[in-house]
Protein backbone atom coordinates (compact mmCIF):
# COMPACT_ATOMS: atom_id res chain seq x y z
CA UNK A 1 0.00 0.00 0.00
CA UNK A 2 1.12 3.54 -0.59
CA UNK A 3 2.37 5.70 2.11
CA UNK A 4 -0.13 8.06 0.87
CA UNK A 5 -3.27 5.44 1.23
CA UNK A 6 -2.01 4.26 4.72
CA UNK A 7 -2.13 7.76 5.69
CA UNK A 8 -5.51 8.22 4.39
CA UNK A 9 -6.41 4.99 6.01
CA UNK A 10 -5.37 5.94 9.33
CA UNK A 11 -7.22 9.50 8.95
CA UNK A 12 -10.46 7.34 8.07
CA UNK A 13 -9.90 4.95 11.03
CA UNK A 14 -9.22 7.84 13.53
CA UNK A 15 -12.49 9.96 12.22
CA UNK A 16 -14.70 6.70 12.93
CA UNK A 17 -13.37 5.92 15.93
CA UNK A 18 -14.28 9.80 17.01
CA UNK A 19 -17.33 9.55 15.41
CA UNK A 20 -17.83 6.03 17.35
CA UNK A 21 -17.32 7.73 20.75
CA UNK A 22 -19.38 11.23 19.92
CA UNK A 23 -22.24 8.00 19.20
CA UNK A 24 -22.08 6.66 22.26
CA UNK A 25 -22.04 9.97 24.19
CA UNK A 26 -25.09 10.81 22.63
CA UNK A 27 -26.63 8.02 23.10
CA UNK A 28 -26.03 7.74 26.53
CA UNK A 29 -26.85 11.07 27.09
CA UNK A 30 -30.54 10.54 24.96
CA UNK A 31 -31.34 8.52 28.29
CA UNK A 32 -31.42 11.24 30.83
CA UNK A 33 -34.88 12.81 31.18
CA UNK A 34 -36.22 14.97 33.72
CA UNK A 35 -38.91 12.79 34.70
CA UNK A 36 -36.85 9.97 35.14
CA UNK A 37 -37.49 9.16 39.00
CA UNK A 38 -41.38 10.20 38.76
CA UNK A 39 -42.48 6.23 39.42
CA UNK A 40 -38.93 5.37 41.56
CA UNK A 41 -38.66 8.77 43.83
CA UNK A 42 -41.50 11.17 42.75
CA UNK A 43 -40.35 13.70 45.90
CA UNK A 44 -36.31 13.26 44.96
CA UNK A 45 -35.91 17.15 44.26
CA UNK A 46 -38.05 18.49 46.95
CA UNK A 47 -35.89 16.01 49.40
CA UNK A 48 -32.46 17.51 47.85
CA UNK A 49 -33.83 21.47 47.83
CA UNK A 50 -34.40 21.18 51.60
CA UNK A 51 -31.05 19.46 52.22
CA UNK A 52 -29.85 22.76 50.31
CA UNK A 53 -31.90 25.55 51.63
CA UNK A 54 -30.73 24.04 55.19
CA UNK A 55 -26.52 23.80 54.39
CA UNK A 56 -26.89 27.00 52.81
CA UNK A 57 -28.71 28.49 56.40
CA UNK A 58 -25.35 27.60 58.19
CA UNK A 59 -22.77 28.70 55.25
CA UNK A 60 -23.09 30.14 51.70
CA UNK A 61 -19.82 28.37 51.10
CA UNK A 62 -21.34 25.47 50.46
CA UNK A 63 -23.07 27.12 47.83
CA UNK A 64 -20.01 28.18 45.50
CA UNK A 65 -18.33 24.56 45.90
CA UNK A 66 -21.33 22.63 45.03
CA UNK A 67 -21.61 24.26 41.76
CA UNK A 68 -17.88 23.77 40.85
CA UNK A 69 -17.44 19.98 42.46
CA UNK A 70 -20.52 19.77 39.56
CA UNK A 71 -18.10 21.20 37.07
CA UNK A 72 -15.24 19.38 38.06
CA UNK A 73 -16.99 15.90 38.56
CA UNK A 74 -18.08 16.71 34.60
CA UNK A 75 -14.55 17.50 33.00
CA UNK A 76 -12.67 14.94 35.07
CA UNK A 77 -14.75 12.30 34.35
CA UNK A 78 -18.16 12.76 32.96
CA UNK A 79 -20.69 13.54 35.44
CA UNK A 80 -20.32 10.27 37.00
CA UNK A 81 -20.03 11.32 41.18
CA UNK A 82 -16.05 9.88 40.47
CA UNK A 83 -14.77 13.42 42.14
CA UNK A 84 -16.76 12.03 45.40
CA UNK A 85 -15.04 8.96 45.72
CA UNK A 86 -12.45 9.20 48.69
CA UNK A 87 -8.96 7.82 48.57
CA UNK A 88 -6.27 6.66 50.54
CA UNK A 89 -7.02 7.52 54.42
CA UNK A 90 -10.50 9.21 53.26
CA UNK A 91 -8.58 12.03 51.34
CA UNK A 92 -10.80 12.64 48.54
CA UNK A 93 -9.36 11.28 45.05
CA UNK A 94 -9.35 15.19 44.00
CA UNK A 95 -7.78 16.27 46.77
CA UNK A 96 -5.17 17.59 45.34
CA UNK A 97 -7.22 20.31 44.30
CA UNK A 98 -7.39 22.24 47.88
CA UNK A 99 -10.25 24.51 46.73
CA UNK A 100 -12.84 21.47 47.06
CA UNK A 101 -14.79 22.94 49.38
CA UNK A 102 -15.63 20.45 52.43
CA UNK A 103 -18.85 22.04 52.93
CA UNK A 104 -19.87 21.67 49.34
CA UNK A 105 -18.87 17.80 50.42
CA UNK A 106 -20.86 18.08 53.29
CA UNK A 107 -24.53 18.98 51.33
CA UNK A 108 -23.99 16.12 49.03
CA UNK A 109 -23.90 13.86 52.05
CA UNK A 110 -26.82 15.42 53.70
CA UNK A 111 -28.74 15.60 49.87
CA UNK A 112 -28.17 11.99 50.24
CA UNK A 113 -29.30 10.72 53.22
CA UNK A 114 -32.50 12.95 52.73
CA UNK A 115 -32.97 11.26 49.93
CA UNK A 116 -32.25 7.57 50.97
CA UNK A 117 -34.00 7.96 54.49
CA UNK A 118 -37.41 7.82 52.41
CA UNK A 119 -38.41 4.68 51.88
CA UNK A 120 -39.33 4.77 48.19
CA UNK A 121 -36.10 6.39 47.17
CA UNK A 122 -33.53 4.44 49.29
CA UNK A 123 -30.69 3.60 46.81
CA UNK A 124 -32.65 4.19 44.12
CA UNK A 125 -31.09 7.49 43.23
CA UNK A 126 -27.21 8.10 42.43
CA UNK A 127 -24.82 10.47 43.36
CA UNK A 128 -24.03 11.89 40.13
CA UNK A 129 -27.82 12.96 39.88
CA UNK A 130 -27.55 14.02 43.48
CA UNK A 131 -25.09 16.44 42.40
CA UNK A 132 -26.82 17.80 39.45
CA UNK A 133 -29.41 18.64 41.33
CA UNK A 134 -27.85 20.30 44.18
CA UNK A 135 -25.88 22.38 41.49
CA UNK A 136 -29.10 23.43 40.21
CA UNK A 137 -30.28 24.32 43.55
CA UNK A 138 -27.63 26.31 45.17
CA UNK A 139 -27.67 28.27 41.80
CA UNK A 140 -31.20 29.05 42.69
CA UNK A 141 -31.15 29.72 45.72
CA UNK A 142 -28.26 31.87 45.22
CA UNK A 143 -30.74 34.18 43.09
CA UNK A 144 -29.59 32.67 39.93
CA UNK A 145 -32.00 30.94 37.49
CA UNK A 146 -34.33 27.76 38.27
CA UNK A 147 -33.82 25.13 35.74
CA UNK A 148 -35.10 21.12 34.77
CA UNK A 149 -32.56 18.99 35.14
CA UNK A 150 -31.89 16.03 33.44
CA UNK A 151 -31.80 12.93 35.46
CA UNK A 152 -30.71 9.14 35.01
CA UNK A 153 -26.88 9.38 35.44
CA UNK A 154 -25.29 6.08 37.69
CA UNK A 155 -22.07 6.49 39.34
CA UNK A 156 -18.67 5.75 38.29
CA UNK A 157 -16.35 3.37 40.20
CA UNK A 158 -12.79 5.13 39.65
CA UNK A 159 -11.78 8.16 41.46
CA UNK A 160 -10.13 11.20 39.89
CA UNK A 161 -7.15 11.62 41.68
CA UNK A 162 -4.70 10.53 38.81
CA UNK A 163 -6.15 12.94 36.19
CA UNK A 164 -7.56 15.72 37.63
CA UNK A 165 -4.88 18.18 37.51
CA UNK A 166 -4.52 17.62 33.59
CA UNK A 167 -8.79 17.39 32.80
CA UNK A 168 -9.37 21.42 34.21
CA UNK A 169 -9.28 24.73 33.20
CA UNK A 170 -5.23 26.62 34.78
CA UNK A 171 -6.10 30.18 36.27
CA UNK A 172 -3.43 31.38 33.29
CA UNK A 173 -5.03 29.95 30.55
CA UNK A 174 -5.76 32.04 27.58
CA UNK A 175 -8.61 32.15 25.07
CA UNK A 176 -7.56 29.47 22.99
CA UNK A 177 -6.39 27.37 25.62
CA UNK A 178 -10.12 27.72 27.34
CA UNK A 179 -11.88 26.76 23.91
CA UNK A 180 -9.82 23.88 23.03
CA UNK A 181 -10.84 22.50 26.74
CA UNK A 182 -14.25 23.16 26.70
CA UNK A 183 -14.60 22.16 23.10
CA UNK A 184 -13.09 18.64 23.82
CA UNK A 185 -16.48 18.14 26.20
CA UNK A 186 -18.41 19.58 23.23
CA UNK A 187 -19.22 22.95 24.91
CA UNK A 188 -18.99 26.23 22.81
CA UNK A 189 -17.23 29.31 23.61
CA UNK A 190 -20.42 30.89 24.39
CA UNK A 191 -21.30 27.88 26.62
CA UNK A 192 -17.75 28.64 28.23
CA UNK A 193 -18.08 32.53 28.83
CA UNK A 194 -21.62 31.68 30.35
CA UNK A 195 -20.54 28.69 32.65
CA UNK A 196 -17.30 31.03 33.63
CA UNK A 197 -19.73 33.37 35.02
CA UNK A 198 -20.66 30.91 37.98
CA UNK A 199 -17.47 32.88 39.10
CA UNK A 200 -20.24 35.23 40.44
CA UNK A 201 -20.26 33.48 43.16
CA UNK A 202 -17.34 32.09 45.17
CA UNK A 203 -13.42 32.94 46.10
CA UNK A 204 -10.11 31.51 44.74
CA UNK A 205 -7.06 31.11 46.89
CA UNK A 206 -3.92 33.98 46.68
CA UNK A 207 -1.60 31.28 44.82
CA UNK A 208 -3.80 31.24 41.63
CA UNK A 209 -3.45 35.20 40.60
CA UNK A 210 -0.63 36.03 42.74
CA UNK A 211 1.61 36.03 39.96
CA UNK A 212 -0.93 38.96 38.91
CA UNK A 213 0.26 40.78 41.46
CA UNK A 214 4.02 41.29 41.78
CA UNK A 215 7.43 41.24 40.10
CA UNK A 216 9.16 37.70 41.22
CA UNK A 217 12.50 38.34 41.00
CA UNK A 218 14.40 35.88 38.85
CA UNK A 219 10.62 35.17 37.80
CA UNK A 220 8.88 36.32 34.25
CA UNK A 221 5.74 37.78 34.18
CA UNK A 222 2.59 35.53 33.01
CA UNK A 223 2.72 35.20 29.32
CA UNK A 224 -0.04 38.09 27.93
CA UNK A 225 -1.51 38.66 31.25
CA UNK A 226 -4.62 40.95 31.47
CA UNK A 227 -4.12 44.07 32.31
CA UNK A 228 -5.47 44.79 36.21
CA UNK A 229 -7.02 48.04 37.26
CA UNK A 230 -4.43 49.96 39.52
CA UNK A 231 -6.50 50.65 42.65
CA UNK A 232 -7.60 46.82 42.60
CA UNK A 233 -4.47 45.88 41.82
CA UNK A 234 -3.44 47.58 45.34
CA UNK A 235 -6.41 46.32 47.33
CA UNK A 236 -5.54 42.70 46.42
CA UNK A 237 -1.88 43.42 47.49
CA UNK A 238 -3.46 44.23 50.39
CA UNK A 239 -5.56 40.78 50.83
CA UNK A 240 -2.43 38.89 49.51
CA UNK A 241 0.82 40.27 50.88
CA UNK A 242 3.84 38.44 49.42
CA UNK A 243 3.48 36.30 52.82
CA UNK A 244 0.11 35.46 52.26
CA UNK A 245 -1.14 32.22 53.73
CA UNK A 246 -2.22 29.41 51.30
CA UNK A 247 -5.77 29.37 52.70
CA UNK A 248 -6.15 33.76 52.34
CA UNK A 249 -8.92 33.39 49.68
CA UNK A 250 -10.57 36.60 47.59
CA UNK A 251 -13.78 37.28 46.50
CA UNK A 252 -14.53 36.55 42.62
CA UNK A 253 -16.74 38.79 42.72
CA UNK A 254 -16.28 41.61 44.88
CA UNK A 255 -19.44 43.94 44.68
CA UNK A 256 -22.21 41.01 45.09
CA UNK A 257 -20.55 37.94 46.11
CA UNK A 258 -23.50 36.23 47.11
CA UNK A 259 -25.66 36.33 44.65
CA UNK A 260 -25.65 34.79 41.46
CA UNK A 261 -25.91 37.46 38.88
CA UNK A 262 -23.99 39.36 36.16
CA UNK A 263 -21.78 40.83 38.42
CA UNK A 264 -18.97 39.07 37.16
CA UNK A 265 -19.16 40.27 33.52
CA UNK A 266 -19.06 44.14 34.90
CA UNK A 267 -16.13 43.19 37.14
CA UNK A 268 -13.83 41.99 33.97
CA UNK A 269 -15.56 45.52 32.29
CA UNK A 270 -13.77 47.50 34.76
CA UNK A 271 -10.19 45.46 34.68
CA UNK A 272 -11.16 43.33 38.12
CA UNK A 273 -10.76 40.35 37.29
CA UNK A 274 -8.83 38.38 39.41
CA UNK A 275 -7.28 34.94 37.57
CA UNK A 276 -6.01 35.97 34.13
CA UNK A 277 -8.23 32.88 32.77
CA UNK A 278 -11.80 34.90 33.21
CA UNK A 279 -9.96 38.63 32.57
CA UNK A 280 -8.89 37.59 29.53
CA UNK A 281 -12.47 36.88 28.17
CA UNK A 282 -13.01 40.81 28.14
CA UNK A 283 -9.05 41.31 27.35
CA UNK A 284 -9.45 38.96 24.09
CA UNK A 285 -11.82 40.47 21.33
CA UNK A 286 -12.77 37.24 20.03
CA UNK A 287 -15.02 36.95 23.51
CA UNK A 288 -15.22 40.64 24.64
CA UNK A 289 -18.55 41.17 23.01
CA UNK A 290 -20.27 38.31 24.52
CA UNK A 291 -18.88 39.55 28.05
CA UNK A 292 -20.13 43.02 27.14
CA UNK A 293 -23.81 41.31 26.19
CA UNK A 294 -23.85 39.49 29.47
CA UNK A 295 -22.43 42.59 31.63
CA UNK A 296 -25.83 44.58 30.04
CA UNK A 297 -28.34 41.83 30.00
CA UNK A 298 -28.79 39.34 32.72
CA UNK A 299 -31.13 37.25 31.41
CA UNK A 300 -29.19 36.50 28.45
CA UNK A 301 -26.74 35.67 30.48
CA UNK A 302 -28.87 33.10 32.80
CA UNK A 303 -30.19 31.70 29.40
CA UNK A 304 -27.12 30.66 28.16
CA UNK A 305 -25.83 29.33 31.34
CA UNK A 306 -28.81 27.44 31.68
CA UNK A 307 -28.50 26.28 28.05
CA UNK A 308 -24.76 25.55 28.95
CA UNK A 309 -24.99 23.88 32.26
CA UNK A 310 -27.97 21.71 30.71
CA UNK A 311 -25.23 20.43 28.14
CA UNK A 312 -22.09 20.29 30.55
CA UNK A 313 -24.49 17.90 32.60
CA UNK A 314 -24.48 15.39 29.75
CA UNK A 315 -20.58 14.59 29.30
CA UNK A 316 -19.42 11.23 29.74
CA UNK A 317 -22.66 10.23 31.43
CA UNK A 318 -23.10 6.79 32.47
CA UNK A 319 -26.98 5.30 32.17
CA UNK A 320 -28.32 2.05 32.60
CA UNK A 321 -26.55 0.63 29.40
CA UNK A 322 -23.05 1.22 30.79
CA UNK A 323 -22.96 -2.22 32.28
CA UNK A 324 -20.40 -3.26 35.10
CA UNK A 325 -18.65 0.34 35.13
CA UNK A 326 -21.45 1.86 37.09
CA UNK A 327 -23.84 1.31 40.13
CA UNK A 328 -25.94 3.80 42.43
CA UNK A 329 -23.26 4.04 45.18
CA UNK A 330 -24.69 3.99 48.61
CA UNK A 331 -22.04 6.02 49.94
CA UNK A 332 -21.08 9.03 47.68
CA UNK A 333 -17.55 8.49 48.67
CA UNK A 334 -17.00 4.75 48.11
CA UNK A 335 -17.71 2.55 45.61
CA UNK A 336 -20.10 -0.38 46.69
Amino acid sequence: MAMGQRRLGSRRQSQSVVVLLLATAWCAAAQLSQNYYVSTCPNVETLVRGAVAQKLKETFNAAPGTLRLFFHDCFVRGCDASVLIAGPDDEHSAGADTTLSPDALDLITRAKAAVDADAQCANKVSCADILALAARDVVSQAGGPYYQVELGRLDGKVGTRAVVKHSLPGAAFDLDQLNKLFAANGLTQTDMIALSGGHTIGVTHCDKFVRRLYQFKGAAPPPNSPAMNLAFLRQMRQTCPLSYSPTTVAMLDAVTPNKFDNGYFQTLQQLKGLLASDQVLFADRRSRSTVNYFAANQTAFFDAFVAAITKLGRVGVKTAGSGSDAEIRRVCTKVN
